[in-house]
């Protein structure tokens, strides 16, 4: 007799998932590659008792890390020294691990080089608490840290995995101090993935990831000078948590929106582009011709695009890479929805780079639909080049 029972869903096949990105590099990977679509912020107080305390707590990190992004499972249980008798997996992700695009980028902040650790001495030249700008509103409670984890996949599931596998690992070591998840939205319809209001944000990347030597010389910071001889490899790594006034953006018209970006909504072209730059569905990698309108008439001269890189030579240096993601966080107690972004970028030069252009943008018409209210500045470990080198070794040396 024939079943005629109704077949169910179709069951995903999750078994074509991206692989992981590859964990040893002169980099720590989560910094030059695209933004997954899911990601976590997650700034730590370091807890560690003692300077050789901190080290295991950094080779603990690489080994953890190691295993999630698909290498061998740790040869060690980390901060549990064995008195925990559950599995090491959490059974998130099912039996085993899934790479899933997973990455995770362990950076430093100012306070982890007091004097507890015997650190001060190699300290990141530029390396310091998060500057307050004119039309923050920053809460301490949401502010700096000793140690950052960034963790970015395709799901968020692995990205929560994750941050559970390594706090686990490590909570004799660390404990959160703040924590803000994020996610990226896939391009509309082509390019690059749009913010919360609406406008296509990163396009400034597109002018040089495909530049090494331009990587080079913008995030990756050198030794020399000031800086210590061990941030080869690293870069200066910001992250700034800004709330969107959605709701009071949303009751300006799309033209008082452009131009106060001096983009485009739709496509992403600046207002005012180069005579015969524009090709059809690539509009946002047109450049801006302020040169022909020197008064602001088409493009303000208080746009943010504007304000940020007068593309006249003048900013070529200050250009940063940018990595951001929007968040939902619910609703305020105001009943005003809680969304923002999460603004990241990566500097070789933190003073030149990041704070040299949000010192432009002070008083810029944006900020009454802006409030940044968290983050802080931090200094990403360069790269895990073999299999016994470690996160922060060369802080050590």
């Amino acid at each position: 007799m024939t079943n005629h029972t109704p077949a169910g869903p179709a069951v995903p096949d999750v078994s074509a998932a991206p692989i992981g990105r590859a964990f040893e590099g002169v980099h720590q990977a989560g910094i030059l590659e695209p933004a997954q679509q899911a990601a976590i912020v997650v700034a730590f107080l370091v807890t560690a008792a003692d300077r050789p305390a901190l080290r295991r707590m950094f080779q603990t990190l690489t080994s953890t890390i190691r295993y999630l992004t698909g290498g061998d499972a740790p040869t060690g249980r980390g901060s549990d020294d064995g008195l925990v008798s559950t599995p090491y997996e959490n059974g998130v992700l099912g039996p085993g691990t899934v790479s899933d695009g997973l990455t995770v980028t362990v950076s430093v902040g100012a306070s982890l080089f007091d004097d507890s650790y015997g650190l001060a001495g190699v300290k990141p030249a530029r390396l310091r608490a998060m500057d307050e700008f004119p039309n923050d509103a920053l809460d301490p409670d949401r502010c700096d840290g000793d140690l950052l984890l960034q963790i970015c996949a395709d799901h968020r599931d692995t990205v929560l995995h994750a941050l559970r596998i390594l706090m686990r690992a490590t909570r004799a070591d660390l404990q959160v101090l703040w924590q803000q998840e994020g996610f990226t939205s896939p391009p509309r319809p082509t390019g690059t993935p749009r913010n919360l209001f609406g406008f296509k944000d990163g396009t400034a990347n597109l002018e040089f990831l495909d530049r090494p030597d331009l990587l080079d010389r913008l995030v990756w910071t050198k030794p020399g000078g000031d800086e210590p001889d061990w941030v080869t490899g690293g870069s200066y790594h910001v992250v700034r948590l800004i709330r969107m006034f959605v709701e009071f953006w949303d009751r300006i018209s799309i033209n008082e929106q452009q131009r106060i970006f001096g983009r485009d909504r739709d496509t992403g072209a600046p207002l005012s582009g180069r005579p015969g730059e524009r090709v059809v569905g690539q509009e946002e990698l047109q450049l801006p011709s302020y040169y022909r309108d020197a008064h602001g008439n088409t493009v303000p001269l208080t746009a943010h695009t504007r304000l940020a890189n007068p593309h006249d030579g003048t900013a070529d240096d200050r250009r940063m890479l940018r990595r951001g993601f929007n968040y939902s966080a619910g609703v305020e107690p105001n009943g005003q929805l809680d969304l923002g972004m999460i603004f990241i970028c990566f500097n070789a030069d933190l003073d030149h780079q990041f704070v040299a252009v949000q010192t432009l943008l002070i008083d810029e018409p944006l900020v009454d639909y802006i409030s940044p209210f968290g983050g802080g500045y931090f200094f990403a470990l360069p790269g895990v080049q073999h299999a016994d080198d470690w996160l922060g070794r060369t802080m050590f040396d």
